[in-house]
């Protein structure tokens, strides 16, 4: 069966190119959960910057709204991504959540500024393929996406992802710890949708209906915040 999404924030997509090995086809997905009114984040967001260049990885940043108490309300925060870190101290079995704190694969956490722990843990998740491909077709109303289980074994329960981002914006921040600096920021996600479940014993189709023109990524996860099981960018 054949779902039909529509998204009012949704990009204008092209094909989608899935290789079989772990290659610049199979991404991983680095989220940066960030802040504009967090001092020590600034070299994150710059570390993310330098990701975002990377054909490898799929770099992602969420502005959590935690940090606005402090005098300056960050431009890009969500509640809903506050909502989803807290979601993988959950599934990581903490309570502690932080900035910047970048989790990658959705199952690794990282400090944000530890450039090298970053480039070695993305390395490790480089080392396997990804157990669902992902790969999508252009319709006459937007693209058909088209994914499945590859992996060893019974494949977990899944969700099918959707998310939207602007590539760079530059701030000016006037208040609190940051007061003072104009930081450009990298991939800032503006929505992050759930749009299906799956369980992967059969292959999952949605026709993808664009109305916007900012860059647009599919990712599938296992349930409940667990590993990243396949993802690609949909410019």
């Amino acid at each position: 069966m054949t779902h039909r999404f529509g998204f009012l924030t949704a990009a204008a997509l092209s094909v989608l190119s899935f290789g079989t090995t772990a290659s610049a086809d199979e991404p991983v997905v680095v989220e940066l959960f960030t802040s504009q009114g967090c001092v020590s984040c600034p070299p994150a967001d710059a570390i993310l910057a330098e990701l975002a260049e990377r054909d490898d990885v799929i770099a992602l940043a969420l502005h959590v709204d935690y940090w606005d108490y402090i005098g300056w309300q960050d431009t890009f925060a969500q509640s809903a991504f506050t909502e989803r870190q807290h979601a993988y101290g959950r599934a990581a079995r903490s309570t502690v959540v932080y900035t910047p704190q970048m989790v990658i694969g959705g199952v690794d956490h990282v400090i944000g500024i530890h450039a090298m722990e970053v480039a070695d843990t993305i390395a490790a998740h480089r080392s396997a393929p990804d157990p669902v491909s992902v790969e999508a077709t252009q319709t006459a109303t937007g693209w058909r996406v088209h994914a499945t289980w590859v992996g060893q074994g019974q494949a977990p329960a899944m969700v099918v992802q959707v998310v939207t981002y602007t590539p760079a914006e530059e701030v000016a921040i006037s208040r609190g710890e940051n007061a003072g600096l104009s930081v450009e920021y990298h991939n800032i996600v503006r929505s992050w949708q759930v749009v299906a479940e799956w369980s992967g014993a059969a292959d999952f189709e949605a026709e993808v209906l664009p109305s916007s023109d900012i860059p647009h990524v599919v990712i599938v996860q296992a349930a409940a915040n667990g590993p990243i099981l396949g993802a690609e960018r949909l410019n």
